[in-house]
């Protein structure tokens, strides 16, 4: 079987489908060598000295992990001076990141949570990298947070790295959904997974419990049925699934379907997760494997951002379920 590396397969989206220009293939490239980075050093645990808290906060006044530190200056180093960016924005960092004057400047921008589920580093549970790519809006030669404030629909491309038992990274460039495993020994990421695909009906669903004290109605309607199982409404057992990793989380549902529910509720009115970082990217990736993605009221690409570090409740996976869910917050 022909091994086909990212590279390749980048080349081919860009002949036969016309879909990376040269430019967003470089940057797609520069963003998985920097996910090899990280990936080596969350490897290295312990024995590099990464594990335990930085001592310091991020925007949203969250303790850091060393690997939050390390993973966010990994992604600025490496894609400063590519020429491909006009700026770069970071979940750990209260404004964008412009490109430093001394290196040439492209037409995207770059959005990522550096190291997604941090709260599993030092329990040595999978963690990873999200990334989403826009393009810059003509005329901005200096780009602020008004830039990057566009809905997740104009995303051209999206994907996330799993540091787990292998090292993989998912990525759309909005002509489905690719798979790639890191050959540690050759250093190169390689096509395992052609075209993802999410089942539209799922027996698993995957939500913290216990935040149910504080769920809206129609979430504990959806959950109550769930568990009532074959004698209940929905005449089948689910299985409940929860790693407190999205990108572990999502992994799982792109692998074999499911449902993955982080909701607004009383105790976060606006939700958990973050639009531009987490929710865009994940809902761009689970849409092109043919799943949907929603707040519980609305598509969640059709979100016009109004703040950087905006925060949305996200409910995503197997179409059918979604559905359902969205349908019960429509009929309260």
């Amino acid at each position: 079987m022909r091994r086909v590396s990212l590279t390749q397969y980048l080349v081919e989206q860009q002949r036969n489908h016309n879909k990376v220009s040269s430019e967003l293939r470089l940057l797609i490239e520069v963003v998985a060598r920097a996910c090899k980075a990280i990936g080596h050093a969350v490897s290295k645990g312990a024995l590099a000295d990464v594990l335990g808290g930085a001592g310091t906060e991020n925007v949203q006044g969250e303790a850091q992990k060393k690997l939050d530190v390390i993973s966010n200056e990994v992604l600025l180093e490496a894609n400063e001076w590519g020429g491909h960016l006009a700026a770069m924005a970071s979940e750990e960092m209260e404004k964008p990141h412009q490109i430093p004057r001394d290196y040439p400047r492209g037409g995207f921008l770059l959005l990522f949570d550096p190291l997604d589920g941090s709260s599993n580093i030092d329990v040595n549970v999978s963690i990873g990298t999200i990334f989403s790519v826009l393009r810059c809006p003509e005329g901005v030669a200096e780009p602020d947070e008004k830039a990057f404030l566009q809905p997740g629909s104009r995303q051209v491309a999206a994907g996330f790295a799993v540091y787990g038992p292998s090292t993989l990274l998912v990525l759309t460039v909005g002509n489905g959904v690719a798979g790639f495993t890191l050959d540690r020994e050759l250093g190169s990421w390689v096509l395992t997974q052609q075209k993802i695909e999410i089942p539209a009906d799922t027996k698993e669903f995957a939500i913290n419990m216990s935040n149910m004290r504080n769920w809206e109605p129609p979430v504990r309607r959806y959950i109550d049925e769930c568990l009532a199982g074959e004698s209940g409404p929905r005449g089948k057992d689910f299985n409940m699934r929860w790693v407190a990793s999205m990108v572990a989380d999502v992994y799982r549902i792109l692998s074999r379907g499911g449902v993955f529910m982080y909701p607004r509720d009383a105790k976060r009115k606006d939700g958990r997760l973050r639009l531009m970082y987490e929710a865009n990217p994940m809902a761009f990736i689970v849409e092109q494997a043919g799943g949907a993605a929603t707040d519980g009221r609305n598509r969640i690409l059709d979100i016009q951002p109004e703040a950087l570090h905006q925060r949305v409740g996200v409910i995503l996976g197997s179409k059918n379920e979604v559905g359902l869910v969205t349908r019960y917050h429509a009929t309260g």
